[in-house]
């Protein structure tokens, strides 16, 4: 939905607990700064994002209706415009949301990343933050933030590639896509190291229940979808990369005496998962990017792709 690391701790004996689950403790644990970090990168730029939206200026005739007008410029625009609490779908496009006409037309490819650090409104902001938190900061504690940081940003990016090719009526910011990411990494993370956990089962059914239902909000107008499934995908296989653990007995084998069989350290599973996932990814990107650049409608190959995003209701309807 990750050399320089700052370590906590050394060497680790024994297990420890994770979620609703103990797994064998890596060698080390690492001190969580990026995703804090990335929370405040968040929070600035939409401080930043408020101020250039300047609501009582650019919409005088909407002064009273701008929303906490004690704010001053940093004031919400009317609910009716913006019921998220945020700036106006103007400013957004102007600093760098995501434009299916700008990346293509335009060649505003910058806008793929751009898009990820930009929040429609402080509930939008607020949802994604503590997800961000509640997600990120235990798989950084214990894979480093390397690794951590490749994983948002690259899911964050292959989701708005997703986004781009489906929705090319309207404009679409957030973090989502990235956090998507960090989710499907940890579903990756359980199977390729499934060997090493206890309470399997309940730990897969866990993680499998908070995707769907995170999925199946998606659904709902307004919801941008494509960025949610984009970001699982890619964070997913990028699990099976970047989160590989060696196995129970390789690990032991280094403090029995010296001559002592030495298992293998990984298992012919995970080496399988690692080819098959780094082959889908390069084929996944280089396939998104050249129908993207090509102007390519991802609808025009998946007539139904649609609902993926949006379901049609008696109570709403699906334009834009």
């Amino acid at each position: 939905m990750a050399s320089s690391d700052i370590e906590r701790g050394g060497a680790k004996n024994g297990r420890y607990n994770r979620e609703n689950f103990d797994v064998e403790a890596s060698d080390k644990e690492w001190t969580s700064w990026l995703i804090p970090m990335f929370v405040v990168a968040n929070v600035a730029v939409f401080v930043v994002v408020m101020y250039i939206n300047n609501c009582p200026k650019d919409n005088p005739n909407l002064n009273e209706a701008c929303v906490a007008k004690f704010l001053g410029r940093l004031s919400f625009q009317p609910l009716h415009d913006n019921p998220l609490f945020g700036p106006s779908s103007t400013t957004l496009e102007k600093l760098g949301a995501l434009d299916w006409q700008k990346v293509v037309d335009q060649h505003q490819g910058w806008r793929l990343v751009s898009c990820i650090w930009l929040h429609a409104g402080v509930i939008h902001l607020l949802a994604n933050m503590l997800s961000l938190v509640f997600i990120g900061i235990r798989l950084e504690q214990q894979f480093g933030f390397v690794r951590v940081g490749i994983l948002y940003l690259l899911s964050g990016f292959g989701g708005s590639i997703l986004s781009c090719l489906f929705i090319q009526k309207s404009i679409s910011v957030g973090a989502s896509g990235a956090l998507f990411g960090l989710l499907g990494a940890m579903l990756s993370e359980l199977l390729t190291n499934w060997t090493i956990y206890s309470n399997k089962a309940a730990a897969l059914f866990t993680l499998i229940v908070i995707v769907v239902i995170n999925l199946a909000v998606g659904i709902l107008p307004h919801v941008d979808n494509f960025a949610h499934i984009g970001g699982f995908l890619t964070g997913l296989l990028l699990g099976f990369v970047l989160l590989i653990r060696p196995q129970i007995g390789w690990m032991e084998s280094r403090y029995l005496p010296a001559g002592s069989r030495v298992h293998s350290k990984y298992k012919s599973y995970q080496y399988v998962l690692w080819v098959v996932s780094v082959v889908l990814l390069i084929a996944g990107f280089t396939v998104g990017l050249v129908m993207l650049f090509r102007g390519e409608n991802g609808n025009d190959h998946c007539s139904w792709c649609h609902y993926l995003s949006c379901v049609p209701t008696s109570k709403w309807h699906c334009d834009n």
